[in-house]
């Protein structure tokens, strides 16, 4: 007999209790005692002395990094309870703790980096060379360099402290408004609320009238919030750009390339490789308008499918098509994408009071990963559910990998879960049962190009644009409204009827905190996973063992450097690119010939 899988996942195996839980109180007190004594074995460091305590330096380093597990960990378990439930006050509570304890982490780090700092660098190399930090060379070499380009310790201290109820202030407001914003849609005659993440599962119904419905619905709710919405993006931005201009950073995309390891020669070969590689993707805009009885797509038709028959799959049966075609790739994937559903790692049902969109979050202290999604059946959802289980495999592989090793940037982070997406996605066009069903499912497979080459690329020229101009002031909302319809226009090269001027306060992405552009590693994550995937086509068996290989070496290599040992490829080049690219307009070539 069949396993029915539960969509909603087990976090009392972690900490019992929920936001209440007595257990995760006692391990945050843990912490914060690791912290202490952490903080203190830094100042009783002193490189300063003629032989520098290398035995000390390696113990600091040790404790160093089984602290950053055990915070991982708690921050992983409160993103999880505020995700689950919006209106759970206790957890809100525990995400302001979190930021607590974040900034007193960045302070111990910081003081730890400029006693780097200190230390000549033949001396420093030697110490590197020491069993105890060999191992972790890349992470704590990276972490000297940035140090170099900080304000004195005490100045980066305080911006640390200040940004507990200011910069991250705003973006857990922006999550509270949206995890309480609901979206009231007229259905059969009757009105019925819904959140929006739910609503936005909507937009993918087969009725045109139903979408635009939909599209207009949320319109309102997000026009409703602009005014609020556009202080939270204008101050997180402002926020930023006065950290950077006291530390004399000029550029803006200086914080993003650093935290995702990568040369800005990268980031420019790999958009200028889709914007000269577009064309096909505007005729196959062009050609779904005509199977759609349009002139022109507007923004909510870009999603539709093309028959009004839409296959939907159980949580169950769309587990199942997972795990049977990981096994084709990699077993040991397969193995751990069931072990996943078995053990109830995922959050997937679909109802009211969820936090919208998706995430994968890990706890490196128990060796486990939670996922975050709404689960509707469509065929997207199962390729959502194939990204984040990506994302925890991931993880998986780099569990027994020193801590501080385990910090992938985000492009390559996306990488393994687009991988994961793209088996599935091939999957799906390969067992179609007819041209109708193939050409369904390869049409959903080119949304995820189009999204990645033309919607992200939308994003990333809007906040571009609009950093600029925020350094002469607050941006209103209409303004804002402009610059989201521009970016959209020439990342879509015009192809569209109606845009979305919207999406700026729409996309939590924009509202982070954490991380700034957190939209080009999605590209870069797709385009070198399209790589690899072509990799492994080629390499057949072998290539599980490699493929392990690469995603443990993510947290200790540059991404130029990745790609040269693992592919033998040079990414600040275009070839790499153009020949990512040319897959995705083979699907195209394949759908229009269809």
């Amino acid at each position: 007999m069949q396993t029915t899988y539960e969509p909603t996942w087990d976090l009392d195996v972690i900490f019992s209790g929920g936001s209440e839980s007595a257990a995760f109180h006692t391990y945050v007190a843990t912490i914060e005692e690791e912290m202490a004594n952490l903080a203190a074995e830094i100042t009783d460091f002193d490189p300063a002395k003629e032989t520098v305590d290398a035995v000390k330096l390696e113990r600091i380093v040790e404790l160093l990094e089984r602290t950053m597990k055990k915070l991982r960990e708690a921050s992983a378990f409160v993103s999880c309870l505020s995700a689950q439930d919006v209106k759970d006050e206790k957890a809100a509570v525990l995400v302001g703790k979190r930021s607590e304890l974040s900034a007193k982490m960045s302070a111990i780090k910081t003081n730890l980096e400029q006693k780097f700092i200190s230390i000549d660098d033949q001396t420093w190399q030697e110490l590197l060379k020491r069993p105890g930090l060999r191992e972790v060379s890349f992470i704590l070499n990276e972490n000297r360099e940035k140090a170099k380009e900080l304000l004195p310790a005490e100045q980066e201290v305080l911006m640390n402290d200040l940004q507990i109820d200011g910069y991250h202030g705003w973006g857990q407001m922006y999550e509270t408004v949206v995890g309480n914003m609901h979206v009231n849609l007229e259905e059969n005659g009757r009105i019925t609320s819904y959140s929006v993440g739910q609503a936005a599962n909507k937009l993918s119904n087969p009725d045109r009238s139903v979408r635009k419905h939909v599209f207009e619905k949320l319109g309102e709710a997000w026009t409703g919030n602009a005014a609020l919405f556009g202080q939270t993006l204008n101050h997180l931005a402002g926020f930023r750009l006065q950290t950077y201009k006291h530390r004399d950073w000029n550029c803006v995309l200086k914080e993003p390339l650093a935290i995702n390891r990568m040369k800005k020669a990268t980031l420019d070969a790999m958009w200028n490789a889709i914007t000269n590689k577009k064309q096909p993707f505007v005729q196959y805009l062009q050609k779904k308008a005509g199977l759609l009885g349009q002139e022109k797509l507007s923004m909510y038709d870009i999603g539709a499918p093309l028959t009004n028959s839409v296959t939907t799959s159980s949580y169950t049966e769309g587990a199942n098509f997972i795990v049977e075609n990981f096994r084709k790739f990699s077993p040991k994937m397969a193995g751990f994408a069931r072990m996943a559903f078995d053990k109830r790692w995922i959050e997937a049902e679909d109802r009211a009071g969820k936090r919208p969109g998706g995430f994968c979050t890990s706890f490196p202290d128990s060796g486990q990963t939670r996922i975050f999604m709404t689960y509707s059946g469509t065929t997207s959802n199962i390729a959502t559910l194939a990204h984040e289980l990506g994302h925890a495999y991931h993880q998986h592989v780099m569990n027994d990998v020193n801590g501080l090793n385990q910090r992938y940037a985000m492009n390559v982070a996306e990488t393994a879960s687009t991988f994961a997406e793209m088996i599935i996605a091939d999957a799906s066009v390969k067992n179609a049962r007819n041209k109708e069903e193939k050409l369904s499912v390869l049409e959903d497979k080119i949304q995820r190009s189009v999204a990645f080459f033309m919607n992200i690329h939308a994003r990333f020229i809007f906040e571009q644009r609009f950093y600029e101009e925020r350094k002469q002031g607050m941006v209103p909302v209409p303004r804002l409204n402009e610059l989201m319809v521009e970016a959209q226009k020439e990342a879509y090269c015009g192809a569209l009827e109606e845009y979305d001027p919207n999406f700026w306060a729409s996309k939590l992405h924009f509202h982070i905190t954490g991380t700034p552009f957190y939209n080009f590693p999605y590209t870069f994550g797709y385009l070198f996973s399209l790589g690899i995937y072509a990799y492994a086509l080629e390499k057949g068996g072998s290539f599980e063992d490699e493929y392990i290989e690469l995603l443990r070496d993510t947290g200790r290599m540059t991404v130029e450097e990745l790609a040269e040992i693992h592919l033998g490829v040079d990414l600040t080049k275009p070839d790499f690119w153009e020949s990512a690219i040319q897959l995705c307009v083979n699907d195209v070539e394949e759908f229009l010939a269809l």
